[in-house]
């Protein structure tokens, strides 16, 4: 073979590879829009890309993410969906209603999967449940529907509590109108005078028990809420210092803790949202995707917690626990 015919195979097949590379799509990137803390979330983290992972993605193999965490600073929220928009991804994740809102606001190509503790169709987020009808779809966990249950089974904790202080988050205003409406109604039912205290900062929620330690409510239902999420230690050890009983919406809470929470089982609502997440990637469509209702819920008790409170729990509410921690 004459010299100059080797170069020019040489030449030819080092070329190849790049030529190769040069032409593979590039990785698809996920926005991911949170109003909390990665730390705070961890555990759903892990389930979101469980769920990636079950439709064929990987994050840094063939997925990549862009996070944006709020840190509790709901007022960023726009900013942080406006650059995922500008960036640009190839979805959103927002998670929460004021994320979603957020990611709503910010694009109405891009889809967005959400994961949201109130009627979607209500907020105004989907046309219906089953047919969504615009960019966005996802999961709804269930969180205000789950209020009634959630006051009665710390009434069946608390027998003869008379007066019940809720804890809400005023800076996501739907929740807040939703929790204190459903707790409202359920406590009027079984004759429970209600006081309702805000707290959107950690200070707030210091001097929410402050208060709690001046009136002496029987028992504390502190509202479902990302932001109250990320402040749990605090939350149960201020209910345990104050001697008062509390029941919370995620496990998260009574493995701090806390004495006991009823709600969604939201590492399960995650890994959905990943899944829906991956089918997007695969040409799914978001009007096509029927929206998810959580059928997965738990009831955790923190038997520790119930002794260090003085409190017996009654053997029929054992029996349904889905944990005791002791």
């Amino acid at each position: 073979m004459k010299r100059r015919e080797f170069i020019a195979i040489l030449g030819t097949t080092l070329a190849w590879p790049m030529t190769a590379r040069a032409e593979q799509p590039a990785m698809p990137v996920i926005g991911f829009l949170h109003p909390a803390s990665p730390e705070a979330n961890a555990d759903r983290l892990r389930a979101f890309r469980q769920g990636l992972k079950e439709t064929g993605y990987v994050e840094d193999e063939n997925v990549a993410i862009e996070y944006r965490w709020a840190e509790g600073h709901y007022d960023r929220l726009p900013a942080l969906a406006a650059e995922l928009v500008r960036r640009p991804v190839a979805l959103i994740v927002a998670t929460a209603g004021g994320a979603t809102s957020a990611a709503k606001a910010a694009t109405t190509v891009i889809p967005i999967v959400f994961a949201v503790g109130e009627d979607p169709v209500a907020r105004g987020l989907v046309a219906s449940l089953a047919r969504p009808g615009g960019n966005l779809t996802g999961i709804n966990f269930f969180n205000y529907e789950l209020v009634p249950k959630r006051l009665e089974l710390l009434r069946e904790l608390v027998p003869g509590s008379a007066r019940v202080a809720v804890l809400v988050n005023p800076t996501e205003a739907a929740n807040t109108e939703t929790t204190v409406r459903g707790v409202g109604t359920a406590a009027h039912a079984i004759g429970l005078q209600v006081r309702v205290l805000n707290a959107s900062t950690s200070r707030e929620i210091d001097a929410a028990f402050e208060t709690f330690a001046h009136e002496r409510p029987d028992i504390i239902f502190v509202g479902g809420d990302t932001f109250f999420n990320s402040r749990r230690v605090q939350l149960a050890l201020l209910a345990v210092r104050h001697a008062v009983p509390a029941i919370y919406a995620q496990r998260e809470f009574a493995e701090a803790g806390g004495l006991m929470s009823y709600g969604t089982n939201l590492a399960d609502a995650f890994r959905q949202v990943g899944l829906y997440a991956g089918r997007i990637l695969k040409g799914a469509k978001p009007a096509d995707l029927p929206v998810v209702q959580s059928t997965k819920f738990e009831l955790v008790i923190n038997s520790q917690t119930a002794r260090t409170l003085g409190l017996s729990i009654p053997p029929t509410l054992l029996a349904r626990a889905d944990e005791v921690i002791e």
